[in-house]
């Protein structure tokens, strides 16, 4: 550039001088080709601030991924450079879980990311770049402009384009080009985080899956573990049931079966003996025959009793509650007395004590009804309520409350004549369970026993 002479030195050959523009801008050119270097400049400004608006664009591209912002790059750089071919890699060893780990782009605009499709020039620059070369390490040919691809100050790869310029890349062309790698640095780093986001939830969905497996095992174990718990109860229940069963046929046959046995017995030989003697004496012979007849019937129901009780343990296998174990007693009794079975209310577990000790009561109540009341009905009946149990047994027989409730006095107080230990061990269970044990009038005409256990238990109901 020189300095423009002065107007008093066009003023001097005594002519006007036509306007100069070298004097208004006080500049001039030594070259006619500033006007041609102005505008290479303004397109090379005009491309990179299209490259940087392309990135401001793939910037926002999040729903495509990491892959967008990559294509963005390497249109954008291969626009900048007016490139026959550009390519963008990543070294190896370097970002492993980032996806594309490379992407180049045609002489006609199209993406290629399949070695076989590329060249063999740029399969070259493509080793050197997976080799980790930066740009002084790689071939020099010309027309190749190599920018590497840096992040936190370590090369990751890089940018090669084989430019189609007038002239070569100068400074500003190379930071733009710089730019472009190191944001698709950035991007193939979050490439990389976002590939081991997806590992780590498929993986946590794989432990969700595990978990829910487990989980599902673990309720079917349970269930087994329920069901198996619950035969064990049952199991036990039932060898409840037939340790008192046994325990009541030996009673009946060892005590009361000998002495009726005996009582028909004393009974024929005081009518034999009557019977030779006068013939006033033929009412007694008569009374005595009604009193033999009836010892011989209550033998046999004795023994329909003691049978029953000694085979009676083949039903009924499922016995879980208590209201399934009144209807095994009651069934027991069924082939010499008419039992009903009432159950009022929810029923719920009291545990394998209590609702042992209430069905022992039951069948303790109905062995003397059938054996000592002469009665021919009975009815149990069962009720559950919010804070207690009762269980209530009556029957049309003829047995006194009155005078029972006078001898279970005498009992609980010492009298040991043997009678009455129904009664006592039927108190007792109810006393053990924090209950109480009671001797009515039944509404059938005879007696009605009835016993209340309140809830929560006073014992233990797990103890047996």
């Amino acid at each position: 550039m020189t300095i423009n002479p002065t107007p008093q030195a066009s003023a001097a050959t005594g002519r006007s001088a036509p306007p100069d523009l070298a004097a208004l801008t006080g500049m001039r050119s030594s070259k006619r080709s500033y006007y041609r270097e102005y505008r290479r400049t303004n397109e090379r400004m005009q491309r990179a601030v299209r490259a940087m608006d392309s990135i401001s664009r793939a910037l926002v591209r999040t729903v495509e991924g990491p892959r967008g912002l990559i294509e963005e790059v390497v249109r954008a750089a291969g626009e900048h450079l007016q490139s026959q071919w550009l390519l963008l890699g990543l070294a190896d060893g370097a970002l492993v879980a980032a996806r594309p780990r490379y992407l180049a782009i045609g002489p006609h605009g199209q993406l290629i990311d399949d070695d076989h499709l590329l060249p063999a020039e740029v399969r070259r620059e493509l080793g050197a770049l997976r080799a980790g070369a930066n740009a002084r390490q790689m071939f020099d040919q010309p027309g190749w402009v190599r920018v590497p691809m840096t992040l936190d100050g370590d090369v990751v790869g890089g940018l090669v384009g084989l430019h189609r310029l007038e002239g070569d890349p100068d400074a500003a062309d190379l930071s733009v080009l710089r730019i472009l790698a190191n944001q698709a640095a950035v991007s193939m780093h979050t490439s990389q985080q976002y590939q081991a986001s997806l590992a780590l939830r498929r993986r946590a969905q794989q432990l969700k899956d595990e978990a829910t497996q487990q989980a599902l095992g673990l309720a079917q174990r349970d269930a087994e573990l329920r069901r198996a718990e619950k035969r064990l109860v049952v199991a036990r229940q039932r060898e409840l049931l037939d340790a008192e069963r046994h325990r009541i046929a030996r009673e009946l046959h060892d005590n009361v079966t000998q002495y009726v046995l005996s009582a028909g017995m004393a009974v024929d030989l005081s009518r034999r003996d009557l019977a030779d003697l006068e013939t006033a004496n033929q009412g007694v012979v008569d009374r005595l025959d009604d009193a033999k007849e009836l010892t011989r019937r209550a033998v046999e129901q004795l023994r329909s009793a003691i049978y029953a009780l000694h085979h009676g343990g083949g039903e009924g296998e499922d016995v879980a509650g208590l209201p399934e174990m009144l209807s095994e007693v009651a069934l027991q009794h069924r082939p010499h007395l008419a039992v009903s079975l009432r159950v009022e209310g929810q029923p719920f577990p009291l545990g394998t004590t209590a609702e042992h000790s209430l069905a022992r009561v039951a069948g303790e109540a109905l062995f003397n009804t059938s054996v000592h009341a002469t009665a021919t009905r009975a009815i149990v009946r069962l009720a559950y309520a919010d804070h207690q149990v009762r269980l209530w047994v009556s029957d049309d027989g003829t047995s006194d409350p009155a005078q029972l409730r006078r001898m279970l006095r005498l009992r609980m107080a010492g009298d040991v004549d043997g009678r009455h230990n129904g009664l006592v061990n039927m108190a007792s269970r109810a006393a053990e369970l924090g209950g109480t044990f009671a001797l009515r009038r039944a509404r059938l005409g005879g007696l009605r026993i009835e016993v209340r256990v309140p809830w929560p238990l006073c014992v233990d109901p797990a103890l047996s």
